[in-house]
């Protein structure tokens, strides 16, 4: 009798499905929130830059099912990867749990909900752009090179930014991050995963 070790083409479906779970939870939260905003409009006072994020983060979380796909080029697959990439997916899942909290009878509005928990947004937002670094690289040097330096010069700007996120509260400040952070996200999918190579 022979035992055959499974090949990381094998292994890959079996992360994608446990992956995509997590990522569905996330992508529940949102449609959820966006569902009970529609349901009881006038419950609590909308805020702009908070839709703004649900929009970012839920094409965040889109994109990342997408990209994902580039671990089939993963040869050799251990726990410790496996572990990484379901860290990654829980953190954006985290994301959607800090837009849309279970109860907001602490609250008085939306804009209220968020600068009151922005700290803990903007350290999980900052940590997805640092674990997206290693994602990348776990993918190979060559899918690291594609991104050429003007990858090594984003992360560093978002971190940044997130940073000054959870220091200041000024709404001109939070206006113009998210709306640039959403047309550079629209403007690197488009460019960069439009395709998958």
């Amino acid at each position: 009798m022979t035992t055959e070790i499974a090949s990381a083409h094998d292994i890959f479906p079996h992360i994608r499905i446990v992956m995509g779970m997590v990522i569905g939870l996330g992508v529940a939260r949102l449609l959820s929130g966006v569902a009970r905003i529609v349901q009881h409009p006038g419950q609590y006072k909308l805020y702009t830059v908070h839709l703004a994020w649900v929009v970012s983060v839920l094409l965040m979380l889109v994109h990342f099912w997408w990209w994902e796909f580039g671990l089939y080029a993963v040869e050799t697959w251990t726990f410790g990867k496996y572990l990484f990439i379901i860290f990654y997916a829980i953190t954006l899942f985290l994301l959607c749990a800090l837009l849309f909290p279970d109860s907001m009878l602490d609250y008085t509005s939306y804009e209220d909900f968020f600068y009151s928990r922005r700290a803990w947004f903007f350290g999980l937002l900052a940590a997805t752009y640092l674990l997206d670094v290693v994602d990348t690289l776990l993918k190979g040097p060559e899918h690291f090179a594609r991104f050429g330096s003007e990858y090594l010069f984003r992360t560093p700007v978002f971190v940044v930014l997130c940073i000054i996120a959870i220091l200041v509260r000024d709404r001109r400040f939070h206006i113009a991050f998210v709306t640039a952070a959403l047309i550079y996200q629209i403007s690197f999918i488009l460019r960069l995963f439009d395709t998958i190579v």
